[in-house]
């Protein structure tokens, strides 16, 4: 897991916090890897869909890297990097909960692969 520091905290200069966010972030991602963004407008999927997505990508040979955005969201640019934009639902949360909501699915997301019932 690899933490920015927040660009800033200034409403007024969001724009310039998310473009700043944006370069850092895009730096990081190694290259080839596949890319998953959070984002509230995204695709929403079932943890069962999510188990499935997890085995299609371990079977490949590329790196899957997540990444959430700061309190302003994700530049434009790191959403058009991505090969995938995932939701995990329509509310807004803050994105220190973000985090730990995606950690979760995606244990959950292994228990399902494993055939364990932590996921009934």
């Amino acid at each position: 897991m690899i933490e920015l520091k927040e660009a800033g905290l200034d409403l007024s200069q969001a724009q310039r916090a998310m473009a700043t966010e944006a370069e850092e972030i895009l730096r990081r991602i190694p290259d080839r890897s596949y890319l998953c963004v959070l984002d509230r407008g995204g695709r929403q999927v079932p943890s069962p869909k999510l188990a499935s997505f997890l085995e299609q990508r371990r079977s490949s040979s590329q790196d899957l890297c997540f990444v959430v955005g700061g309190p302003f969201g994700l530049a434009p640019e790191v959403k058009e990097r991505a090969d995938l934009v995932l939701s995990l639902g329509e509310m807004t949360l803050p994105h220190q909960l973000t985090r730990v909501v995606l950690l979760e699915q995606l244990f959950r997301a292994h228990k399902i692969l494993l055939r364990e019932a932590y996921h009934y």
